[in-house]
């Protein structure tokens, strides 16, 4: 596995071997690292200094199930700290395929040409994009396929990383060719529209899969893993439910955001819910279906195809984040207005979280009445025509916040908060106040531990290890809910590490590379000017009782302060 460094403004490739101290590490992990040696901690996000990488985890490229995911990274345009955001689709299998651990694109050009950035087998190339600038992402995805074959991954932009909006994510292929697998957080899309790159092209063609130390074993190892990971009884939820599954259980926690994180209850419950949804796709027949995969490979099937009553497609797939940030933050209760919210975001390539907490605020200051679906799409609509409202909007809860003067802001390091009410899910909300990437819902959850979620005490070190894991599991390119996989059969991920490189590791891999990726993050941050006061959650969440159950956010200073002390 080798390192392709693309210079844009010279429009040329560097392949290199992997330095020693990389060998060891891919996605999230390499991403940090790549981060502090070679990125000042104080550079502009946008300007020359920044690098925007992509890696494959270190189990990406045998179609693993759940282990094919993307890592995409730099210095966060939303928080000005380190950002790793990840996807799933096709793009890490193919860079696998490619012999490339890390794509690593440098510098900025000068001129104000569009690009689509060509990496194969024979090196790269750059091809005007010229047809594509100012086209959704849905549109420009269909063109690309079209022009590069049916068989290339993708990695693009929409409306919203041209305009270099904060929280404009990096569209991907799934398997199916719909560009709805995002690198959301962090406004990374941002970041690859100020290299004016439209589309990444990644052709694995006359590519192969990675090496393996040992094949046999490998098999084995996976098959032992394939085996724990369905027999787990949250996996034939997800299978049937999807992530919205989600939904029931965090209202009964009293930790669903609602109308601008103001309750964690939400009365419309029973019209958004996983169960709900799967029973009208269901229903309504047609295109939509409920259990899909959005990886070669993947056996949980945790994702969906949400059709509207005349059984064509609005959006794929249809998640619990997406459905508690713009749906019950906002007060809508109806699940086709959520989808057509959420194929509009798709289309101008933006978080579906930032823009969601981001309404939330602009509907505490009166920009837009709670439940008001209409509205909401007329504020994408600006935010689509690059209005100064819209572009306000576009740069996510914080910025919003700030113009309009509203308190009520759920964001940490200036990013939003996911959908778990931190007040009634304390073991999340330290992992909002002290993880690296700010707020973040893929850096530690702690909802299915069993806990009392609602007692401060020992939140901190809950915290800690689902934060060291899911370090640890995003370097490894495995989704969260691999984790069902991993947690039931430990050694896997030793002995598919060792089958794979031989590198010899034991039982604690996985929490080795936590460790080592968030203590990299960490000091990139502090590069960056971070400071244990940035570990920290909003004030009003200290202050404000969250109904049902009427919690605050408790959970002691001095405890925060204390998450990485390992």
């Amino acid at each position: 596995m080798n390192v392709w460094r693309v210079n844009v403004r010279e429009q040329t490739l560097m392949i290199e071997p992997l330095p020693p101290t990389w060998e060891r590490l891919g996605g999230r992990g390499l991403i940090a690292r790549i981060l502090v040696d070679e990125v000042p901690g104080t550079c502009e996000p946008l300007g020359r200094f920044n690098k925007l990488i992509f890696t494959p985890g270190l189990l990406v490229g045998h179609m693993l199930s759940s282990c094919d995911r993307i890592s995409v990274g730099g210095k966060s345009p939303l928080t000005g700290g380190v950002k790793e955001a990840n996807a799933g689709g096709t793009t890490g299998l193919q860079m696998a395929l490619l012999g490339i651990r890390a794509l690593i694109l440098e510098d900025k050009p000068e001129a104000d040409a569009w690009w689509v950035l060509v990496v194969s087998a024979g090196g790269v190339r750059f091809e005007p994009a010229g047809d594509l600038v100012g086209l959704g992402v849905t549109e420009s995805a269909r063109r690309l396929v079209a022009r590069y074959g049916e068989k290339v991954a993708l990695s693009l932009i929409g409306p919203g990383g041209e305009m270099l909006l904060s929280s404009a994510g990096i569209q991907n292929l799934d398997k199916d060719h719909a560009p709805t697998r995002i690198a959301a957080r962090g406004g990374l899309g941002a970041l690859m529209g100020s290299r004016r790159i439209k589309a990444i092209v990644f052709d694995a063609s006359g590519g192969s899969k990675p090496p393996l130390v040992d094949t046999q074993a490998f098999k084995e190892a996976q098959k032992t893993f394939t085996k724990a990971l369905m027999a787990h009884p949250q996996v034939k939820i997800f299978s049937e439910y999807g992530t919205a599954a989600n939904a029931r259980m965090t209202d009964g926690f009293g930790s669903l955001p609602t109308r601008n994180f103001s309750s964690g209850h939400f009365e419309g419950l029973d019209t958004i819910s996983g169960e709900y949804m799967r029973q009208v796709i269901l229903e309504r027949g047609g295109e939509g279906d409920p259990t899909h995969a959005c990886m070669p490979g993947c056996t949980i099937r945790c994702s969906n195809c949400y059709a509207g009553e005349d059984g064509k497609a609005i959006v794929t797939p249809l998640e619990y984040e997406t459905i508690g940030l713009v749906g019950t933050n906002l007060g809508i209760d109806s699940l086709d207005v959520i989808a057509r919210l959420n194929w509009e975001l798709n289309d101008l390539g933006l978080d579906s979280i930032e823009i969601g907490a981001a309404l939330g605020v602009a509907a505490e200051a009166g920009l837009m009445k709670f439940g008001d679906g209409e509205r909401a799409m007329a504020l994408l609509h600006e935010i689509r025509q690059g209005t100064p409202l819209g572009r306000i909007l576009g740069s996510g809860a914080t910025i919003t916040g700030k113009v309009f003067g509203v308190l009520r802001v759920p964001a940490v390091k200036g990013q939003a908060m996911s959908a778990y009410e931190p007040r009634a899910i304390k073991g999340t909300g330290v992992t909002y106040a002290t993880s690296p990437q700010g707020a973040d819902h893929t850096s530690g959850l702690t909802v299915r531990a069993k806990v009392n979620h609602l007692d401060p005490a020992g939140q901190a070190a809950l915290s800690r290890t689902a934060q060291i894991n899911m370090a640890g599991y995003d370097t490894l390119g495995a989704c969260s809910f691999s984790a069902y996989g991993f947690a039931s059969a430990a050694e896997s991920v030793r002995d598919l590490i060792n089958a794979r490189y031989g590198w010899g590791v034991g039982t604690d891999f996985l929490q080795v590379l936590g460790r080592e990726s968030l203590k990299l993050e960490r000091e990139f941050n502090r590069s960056a000017g971070f400071t244990q006061a940035h570990d920290r959650m909003p004030e009003f969440m200290k202050l404000e009782p969250v109904p049902p159950y009427n919690p605050v956010f408790d959970v002691p200073d001095e405890d925060l302060d204390g998450v990485f002390n390992w």
